[in-house]
Parts: structure tokens; sequence; C-alpha cells
């Protein structure tokens, strides 16, 4: 039974893709869900707009609709270049995703979800920002959380007030100020990555393929260092395409790149035809902070959980997050309906304690083999001769595809999903 003084049987903080998959499920078990966002929509947010079939299949589950009339664009496979090779390779048939990935800008998809949660039932409060914690006095167990309005130029306003409820859910990206508050630090010896991206009007705005370049030039291609990451080309539909570059440090030390740069030079080198140029540029170039492989730690504890980006759901082989925020959303919100049936205190805390664990059988050994795979690529020499060697070799690049996507078939499949699926497994989650 929810408390008197309780405004909701469950906030969540931030309405991302992490948490509005967590309000949406949440909201479904019949749960009085508040869900806190700081901005109001639309608002944008950094990231390379691509949806792969792992995050797509989250898509279905949730029951949104991704129909093209509403300004989604399929994509069927990845076009990759590198060491002056190409290769296109389809998104492969599965039994746990569709073969196709999906495209939709941040300022669109995030939007979308969050109404999604809303017509599931949750209650979304736009301008509120989260500025710390309600805890007990004794257990320090957090109780609810402490808010400010927020207008429209981002500035706090007004008195502060607080919303209770008795389970609290940090969806609020790779900052995760209400996890710090609660002493939940990030480790520093994960891996890190740095996305960059801008906009350009393009005649390459319908590309049925999602295009990534593997080689990162400091200067003249073949003739300067290489640099550790990889470009992508996302074509959004609508005449304008998403370009970037993200870069991977098998930490989160700073890596001192220039990535303005970096993203310079690439688009000096770009062949003519893409139209990639200053006048045809929608927006400023901008980046943000990738947070991989379980950064942060404890999932749960006190009364709160993390999901998506908050608790390090980003893929050190990719730089996905997405498919995890909506996947992390959806475990938590099952674990936080078991728990809230639960008729006894300890059985409550005993049903949410089990949320870290499922998410290490699901995740962890995974992102163990991503960091691997992030200390490897992070040295040019590797880099080079991976890319040299292995794009040439279709056989091998669909392997690599299936790794570093993470689409392959965790029960069943072929003998590349069952490797792959072995190793994730034997490898340890850490």
């Amino acid at each position: 039974m929810r408390a008197a003084h309780d405004d909701a049987d469950v906030i969540v903080v931030g309405a991302g893709p992490a948490g509005s998959a967590t309000a949406h499920y949440l909201a479904q078990t019949g749960m009085d869900v508040l869900l806190l966002e700081k901005a109001t929509f639309p608002r944008d947010k950094i990231c390379g707009d691509g949806l792969t079939p792992r995050a797509v299949a989250e898509l279905i589950r949730m029951g949104v609709p991704t129909e093209e009339s509403d300004g989604w664009i399929r994509n069927w496979g990845l076009r990759t270049y590198g060491a002056g090779h190409r290769i296109e390779i389809p998104w492969p048939e599965l039994a746990e995703m569709p073969s196709y990935g999906l495209a939709r800008s941040r300022m669109n998809l995030d939007e979308t979800l969050a109404r999604h949660a809303v017509a599931s039932g949750a209650r979304l409060l736009e301008g509120v920002a989260v500025t710390g914690p309600v805890r007990h006095e004794r257990s320090g167990r957090i109780l609810g959380v402490t808010t400010r309005s927020v207008d429209a130029t981002g500035r706090r306003t007004g008195e502060e007030r607080s919303y209770r409820a008795r389970i609290v859910v940090d969806a609020g990206g790779v900052s995760a100020r209400l996890a710090t508050t609660m002493g939940l630090e990030k480790n520093d010896n994960r891996p890190m990555g740095v996305a960059i991206r801008t906009y350009f009007r393009s005649p390459r705005h319908d590309d049925p393929m999602m295009e990534s370049h593997l080689e990162l030039w400091d200067g003249e291609p073949g003739r300067s260092n290489l640099m550790p990451g990889y470009g992508w080309i996302f074509a959004l539909g609508d005449g304008t395409v998403n370009v970037g570059l993200g870069s991977l440090s098998s930490t989160a030390k700073p890596t001192k790149l220039d990535y303005k740069g970096l993203f310079a030079t690439w688009m000096r080198n770009a062949p003519a035809e893409w139209e990639f140029t200053p006048e045809n540029q929608v927006g400023e170039l901008r980046s943000a902070a990738l947070p991989m492989a379980f950064n942060r730690k404890p999932h749960y504890s006190q009364g709160m959980l993390l999901v998506g980006d908050s608790g390090g759901m980003v893929s050190p082989f990719n730089g996905e997050g997405i498919a995890y925020a909506m996947q992390s959303g959806r475990i938590a919100a099952d674990v936080v309906s078991q728990a809230l049936a639960r008729t006894t205190p300890y059985a409550m805390e005993k049903a949410l304690r089990t949320y870290p664990a499922i998410l290490a059988d699901e995740l962890g050994g995974y992102f163990t083999m991503g960091q691997v795979f992030a200390r490897l690529i992070e040295r040019p020499e590797i880099m080079r001769a991976c890319v040299k060697y292995g794009l040439p070799r279709p056989v091998l690049m669909r392997f690599v595809m299936k790794l570093l996507s993470d689409g392959f078939d965790r029960r069943d499949g072929d003998w590349m999903d069952r490797l792959i699926a072995a190793l994730s497994r034997a490898v340890p989650a850490s």
C-alpha cells in the first residue's frame, strides 16, 4: 500500500529513452508513475540518431509505431570503409530482433517515447529539474526528490518542492547527479567515449544503409596519424544526415584529442558530391561523453535504481546506448513491479536487489569483452592492421558486425551467434 504522503508509487528522473521505457512498462502494470524531465519537449540530445536492430526490437516490445509516414527511415545494413576497402553487410536474419535498423533524430525520438509513456498512464512533468534526494534521517534510504522549476532559458526558478515515492529510478543521463549525490561514483577505469556530431543537408539523406568510416586521420589520409575511433553518416530521410565521429578511450582519462579539428579534417576529405559544406551545415557541432561498460555501480542501492547512461550502459564496441537504455528500463520496471507487490519491507528489498544481478547476466559478459576491445583498438597499429586485413574478408566482417552491433541471437542461431553467446557467457561480468 502506498503511504498517504507519497506522490506516486515510483518516481523516474529523466525522460530520455531509459526513463520513458521505465515509465511506460511500470504504468502498464497499473503503477502510479511520476516522470520528471528538466527540459521541455522537443529538446535535443547529442547522438548519432541511429537505431540498431537490437534497439528496434525494444521499440517493438514497447509498441511504438515506426512507420515511415511518421518520420522514421529504415536502413538495411552497414556500409564500412577503411584501408581503401568498402564492404556492405546486411543486418542478419535473427530470432530476437528484426533485420533492419532505424534512424530518427533525438529531437523527435525522445519526445515520441515520453508521449508513449504518458499514453500508457505515466504522469509527465516537463521543466522540472531534480535538485537532490529526500532521504530517511537514519537509514539514508531515498524517499523522494527535491525539485525546482526550469524556465525556457534553462534557469531554475521558483521555490523548491519535493515529491515522494517508495522507489526512485535515476535515468538522468551521463551526469547522473542524483546517483552521485547518493554516493554512487563512476569508475574511471571503465571505457569512456566521446561523440561529436552535426547535421548537413545532403543528397544522401535517404541512403538505405548506415555508414561507418573506420579510419580517422589527423591530416592527409595515409600520411598522418590514425586516431582511435570511427566516423558515421546516418541518413534521416528528411533532407538531412547526421554526421559525426566517436572516439574511444579504455579509461575515463582525457584523450586530449582535438575533436573539432579532427572532424574538420574529415569533412575536408569528404567527396564533393556529399555536399558536406559549411553552407549546408544545419546546427552547430556538439559533443557529449559516452559512459560505458557499467561505469557506475551498484545499479541498485537504498531504494534507487540506475537505468541507461546513469549506470554506464553504453557498449564499448560501438557507442550504442539507446538499446541498452530501453532494455534496462524494461528490466527495472519488471523488478520494481515485483518488489512493490511484496507485503513486507524485507521482501521488497530482496526483490529490488535482484536488479544488478539480472543486468550482469544480460550484459555483463558482453560489456567485459567490450573493455578488452577498447584497450586493443586505442592502439593505432592494431587498429590499422585490423582494418587492412579484416575488411576484405566478408565472412570475418559478418562475424565482426554481429559482435560489434550486438546483433546476435543469445539462445539460438548460426555458428557465429553461438560462438559470441558462449564467449559472453564465459567472460565474467566486471
